[in-house]
């Protein structure tokens, strides 16, 4: 019996090794979340936000990572849907991870900030616009390296007021946060421009036929078209508008700047209006980092992929003003910090949005790249 205790005694110990050793080793890297669409109709914009999330964990564990720790990502797929963000953060709350790119679209983003900064997390988003995210409930984890709709519609209106001077405009929007909020803010700054709004109305996400309302914007005599949504719903009511015969002007958002609108529109592609971020592999500053995306064959040219690459920095940057990995201090360090990021210099207020941030507008051209608007 005494021999038997003994050799339990002996593997309890060695088992108690080798759960401290597992310990000791996970530790050995801090994990990050990316948070976005892998799978569904904008999970192309996942991978722009995946791409430039990896390119800066690399280029960081390159240069001795953060604190003498290696960076390691953790890939979370939310298919741009709320309730499965939802489940994803909780997801990572379970995990342990202290740390979060994303997530991609706003009403994922929003549906899943509350949890994270219930629970400690400080989260980066690179893409959610939505004033919503940091307007409605005062989050003191919750930050983002992209431009607000507040900042991208006024940019949009002037625009619109200044060089299309359209006489009739329908405003669309997909029904979801992101889509119906920027649609509202650009139609209020038409209307407080006296631009006349004829048309202002949702449509649903998803189905492959929007005649209905291409037919009561031909019959309003809608001149100029603003969308607010994604691209699989802007392509096919682009095209379907052009086969009945409406010849209107189109301007949508960032959300919609993706590769295949071109597939979905066709012809009807070319002339698109986009309010973006600045092209930011042109810059020189950006040179490297451009060839870094490069070499491991990753597109660096879209709407996200510097941005999700500086909210890697900012998370950087926070662990080492900190000097930790402890979040509260981590998010404390980021409010106060400025630093130099793909963007230009970068600083947060204090709601955790960028202190600047400048949309400007882009044409889609019949090849399928877009160049800057006249």
């Amino acid at each position: 019996m005494k021999s038997l205790l003994l050799k339990s005694s002996a593997v309890a110990l060695l088992l108690s090794g080798v759960a401290f050793s597992g310990s000791a080793f996970a530790q050995e890297t801090i994990k990050i979340a990316f948070a976005g669409p892998v799978t569904g109709p904008v999970s192309q914009y996942g991978t722009m936000v995946k791409d430039g999330v990896l390119t800066a964990i690399e280029q960081i564990n390159a240069a001795g990572g953060v604190n003498g720790k290696k960076l390691e990502l953790v890939t979370e797929d939310d298919a741009c849907e709320p309730k499965q963000a939802v489940l994803v953060a909780n997801r990572i709350v379970s995990s342990g991870i202290k740390f979060v790119v994303g997530h991609v679209c706003s009403g994922a983003t929003i549906a899943a900030a509350d949890i994270y900064d219930r629970e400690g997390i400080v989260m980066v988003t690179p893409s959610a616009t939505s004033p919503l995210l940091t307007d409605a409930v005062a989050r003191s984890s919750i930050f983002r390296t992209i431009g607000r709709d507040d900042q991208q519609a006024p940019a949009a209106v002037e625009y619109i007021v200044n060089k299309v001077k359209p006489k009739k405009v329908a405003v669309l929007h997909d029904k979801q946060s992101y889509g119906q909020g920027i649609a509202t803010a650009v139609k209020a700054g038409l209307e407080a421009q006296k631009v006349p709004v004829v048309l202002f109305e949702g449509i649903n996400a998803g189905e492959s036929d929007y005649s209905v309302i291409v037919t009561k914007m031909k019959s309003e005599g809608v001149d100029f078209i603003y969308f607010g949504g994604y691209h699989p719903e802007l392509g096919l009511i682009a095209r379907q508008s052009r086969e009945r015969g409406l010849t209107a002007g189109i301007m949508s958002d960032e959300g919609a700047a993706n590769e295949d609108l071109q597939r979905i529109a066709g012809a009807a592609a070319e002339g698109i209006l986009m309010t973006l971020p600045p092209d930011l592999t042109k810059e020189p500053a950006n040179a490297e980092i451009v060839k870094a995306f490069q070499a491991q064959k990753r597109n660096p040219d879209g709407p996200f992929q510097m941005s999700a690459y500086t909210a890697v920095l900012a998370l950087a940057e926070g662990m080492k003003v900190s000097k930790g990995e402890d979040s509260d201090a981590v998010a404390k360090a980021m409010h106060e910090i400025k630093f130099s990021s793909p963007l230009g210099q970068v600083s947060f207020d204090k709601k955790g949005d960028l202190s600047n941030f400048k949309f400007v507008i882009s044409r889609q051209n019949k090849d399928g790249t877009r160049s800057a608007a006249e």
